[in-house]
């Protein structure tokens, strides 16, 4: 499958802000921990992408990445990233901001 996510509009418009802040950013898909299952959103650069990470796609214009223990749970699934209100993971740039990034799921047929 060629792109596994996609963005709503809130999506689109919290990334363009940020970009606006920050320029250029990158996503990961959090795998638990104290972020919980949150996507990420870091300065392009700022994550080192480790060679078992998938590259879902991009939204945005931003590259989104899932580790790869976790894209083997969620390889069939297409992510959806939208906005709620709330406080953004702790070291992501939506933190601080009110809204946060939220991904949501559909299985999807994957060859």
């Amino acid at each position: 499958m060629e792109n596994q996510v996609e963005a709503t509009d809130a999506a689109l418009k919290l990334i363009a802000e940020i970009v606006e802040d920050h320029g250029p950013v990158m996503f990961h898909q959090s795998g638990g921990c104290c972020d919980g299952s949150s996507p990420m959103c870091y300065a392009l650069g700022d994550l080192i992408i480790a060679d078992h990470d998938v590259k879902l796609g991009e939204i945005g214009g931003a590259p989104f990445y899932i580790g790869g223990d976790q894209y083997e749970v969620w390889k069939h699934t297409r992510l959806i990233i939208d906005v709620v209100e709330g406080k953004g993971g702790m070291f992501s740039l939506d933190n601080g901001r009110g809204k946060r990034f939220l991904t949501r799921s559909e299985i999807c047929s994957v060859p």
